[in-house]
């Protein structure tokens, strides 16, 4: 292989059973032509609404050094670098495989119904401040994201970090064969899509499929705290597999014993096997410390060490739409915003109102208020779902929520008048509503389901002031 080269010509052709015409070496993995980069292999996918060998020009003319194809695209110039695959899909999965196959990496998966991701980046965190890491970018989690990840894995990778998700059973197992983890980590199990599952059970042995894929001798890190966690331990151990239990229960492995919550960190003290370790993690919330306990007591199961790996996770930061936090000039002082738009869910919606009553307005008059778009994928107990957040809004101590979407129609209705802040039918028609009602000191959280697009929210309320028009 050349120097600095992911794949070269003829180990790609080799991988996924290809014909190539030409030499190229190929130092990234792209499969959206929006987001090639020079020297990225690109793999022209069909989907359902695309052909990407309508983007394979597209691609070469931004430098791609190469494209992947099942058919020879119309309008590319003579001698272009082509791979010619029978499917395009298969090759990505023949070309993720390679990579894990060649690969000497210590490998997590990552799944669960909420802190997927942010477990993940506690996990990409404190490996990388140990040995060469590897990690799912975003949230590259599903049978495309899975594939992709592996494919760009650097030879040199002494550990991987993969995400993975599912909205139906039989989504995780192929994802966890193909990326073959010596540890599996879940970090929980809530009724979340239960749109597509008859239980939270069901939910469950979904996860469980993570099993499937775990290297001999592997282990699995499970929440002990979870009502789930007998029926997933046997699964687990049903295969061979060692379990480790994180939480708050007397008989985790991973056990919390103590933690102080501040407005912007959490203070922990631990044990993980008998071994005790106090550390601080860089955000707020109770969801994030247990999270840490499933990260660190993986890592420690990979081999890593504890105590650097604690002392890692005081620079953790929350990823946007998970947290991610903004200071505004706001008028003549500053708001600050928490942006949680990137998904939401009964348990996670509860999580993050805890972590609003935590922060501090800036101002003597300054408010929480939360701007709280749908959640969707709940089945037949959406309406009942949203309209039950209504306790968790008045226990933390929330001063206004403002609603959007037809599903929190019923959290609004459900909350004392004094409470209720406005309902809109979606997020863009909440933008000039929340502009005209915050003032500086207020603490905004903004949550919702991707699909409610609460993310735009965020996005207006950061875009820069308007100049004041001057006069002549």
């Amino acid at each position: 292989m050349e120097p600095f080269a992911l794949w070269t010509s003829d180990e790609a052709a080799r991988a996924v059973q290809g014909r190539s015409e030409t030499g190229w070496a190929a130092a990234g993995v792209a499969i959206d032509s929006r987001a090639v980069a020079f020297g990225d292999l690109f793999i022209a996918l069909h989907g359902p609404n695309f052909d990407g060998h309508q983007f394979v020009a597209d691609a070469l003319g931004k430098g791609a050094a190469a494209a992947i194809v099942d058919r020879i695209p119309e309008g590319l110039p003579p001698g272009a670098n082509l791979l010619l695959v029978r499917d395009t899909f298969q090759a990505l999965n023949q070309l993720g495989a390679a990579a894990r196959q060649r690969s000497g990496a210590r490998v997590v998966g990552v799944t669960g119904s909420v802190g997927k991701t942010s477990t993940k980046e506690m996990l990409r965190l404190i490996l990388s401040e140990q040995a060469p890491t590897h990690a799912s970018l975003g949230n590259l989690n599903n049978h495309w994201g899975v594939p992709l990840t592996l494919a760009r894995m650097p030879m040199d990778s002494h550990f991987a970090v993969i995400e993975m998700g599912m909205n139906h059973a039989g989504e995780i197992e192929p994802l966890s064969r193909l990326a073959r983890p010596h540890v599996a980590v879940i970090t929980t199990v809530e009724a979340v899509h239960l749109e597509f599952f008859d239980s939270v059970a069901g939910i469950a042995d979904a996860k469980a499929e993570i099993f499937a894929g775990l290297e001999s001798g592997g282990v699995a890190v499970l929440n002990r705290d979870n009502p789930h966690y007998d029926r997933m331990a046997a699964k687990a151990r049903a295969q061979g597999v060692e379990v480790i239990g994180f939480g708050e229960h007397v008989e985790a492995q991973a056990r919390l014993i103590k933690y102080v919550a501040h407005p912007n960190c959490s203070c922990v003290a631990a044990e993980f096997m008998g071994q005790a370790l106090t550390y601080k993690i860089g955000v707020p919330g109770r969801h994030w410390v247990l999270n840490s306990l499933a990260a660190l007591a993986a890592a420690q199961a990979l081999g890593a060490d504890l105590a650097q790996a604690g002392l890692a996770l005081a620079s953790i930061a929350a990823p946007k739409g998970r947290g991610e936090r903004h200071l505004r000039p706001w008028r003549d002082g500053e708001i600050e915003i928490i942006d949680d738009s990137y998904n939401a869910s009964p348990a996670s919606m509860r999580a993050a109102f805890a972590v609003l009553a935590m922060a501090k307005p800036s101002a003597p008059r300054g408010r929480r208020i939360a701007a709280l778009g749908d959640m969707l994928e709940l089945g037949a107990t959406a309406a009942e779902a949203h309209a039950e957040l209504a306790p968790a809004v008045l226990e933390h101590g929330i001063d206004l929520v403002f609603t959007a979407g037809p599903l929190m129609q019923g959290l609004h209705d459900a909350l004392p008048p004094e409470r209720r802040g406005a309902h809109a039918a979606d997020s863009a028609a909440l933008i000039d509503v929340l502009r005209a009602v915050l003032r500086p000191g207020d603490v905004l959280l903004v949550k919702g389901s991707l699909g409610s697009r609460m993310g735009r929210v965020v996005d207006n309320l950061l875009m820069p002031a308007p100049r004041a028009a001057s006069g002549w």
